[in-house]
């Protein structure tokens, strides 16, 4: 008969192990996200993904906060963060430290996530925009490459930490 495990069967590293183990070279920018749940979510799945560092830029939410560690559940203590007044400040200090910047936007310059190959010798940013209105207009002129998630509904968008979790995913999987 098959059961569920328990947490202690999981056999998860704690956060002191965590901070230590070597991340995948990913790095998430959360550029003016406005929901707590979905700051949270995206911390979670970081975690999940052992990704680099979240950076929370303008009007994002940060840690500490009770709606934001409701979906976090403990994980803004293990991923490393900083926030960023200015996602394009983000942007530069990455490209500086050789970042190929990913903006996840439905654009005319958009590719396809399934027809773009995740190159293991490099390191990524990804930004997730604003629930509404997507990446910052100012920021889209520093962006490297964007790709969108294809979608075979009637609905346009996906929920920003779902949208995160898919991307999040791909390039764990291609990079690890």
């Amino acid at each position: 008969m098959v059961q569920k495990l328990k947490l202690e069967e999981l056999n998860r590293i704690d956060v002191e192990t965590f901070k230590k183990v070597e991340k995948i070279p990913l790095v998430i920018i959360l550029d003016n996200i406005r929901s707590m749940h979905n700051v949270g979510a995206a911390f979670r799945t970081a975690d999940a993904f052992l990704i680099e560092k979240i950076i929370l830029c303008g009007i994002t939410p940060q840690p500490p906060h009770r709606e934001i560690h409701k979906a976090a559940l403990g994980a803004t203590e293990s991923v490393d963060w900083a926030h960023e007044e200015d996602t394009n400040n983000a942007i530069s200090d990455l490209k500086s430290k050789g970042y190929e910047i990913i903006g996840i936007e439905q654009t005319t310059g958009s590719q396809m996530i399934t027809d773009f190959t995740i190159d293991k010798s490099k390191k990524y940013a990804l930004i997730l925009g604003n629930e509404v209105e997507g990446i910052s207009d100012e920021v889209l002129p520093n962006v490297d490459v964007f790709l969108e998630i294809p979608q075979l509904g009637t609905k346009h968008s996906l929920n920003v930490s779902v949208c995160g979790g898919i991307v999040m995913w791909e390039f764990a999987k291609a990079l690890k």
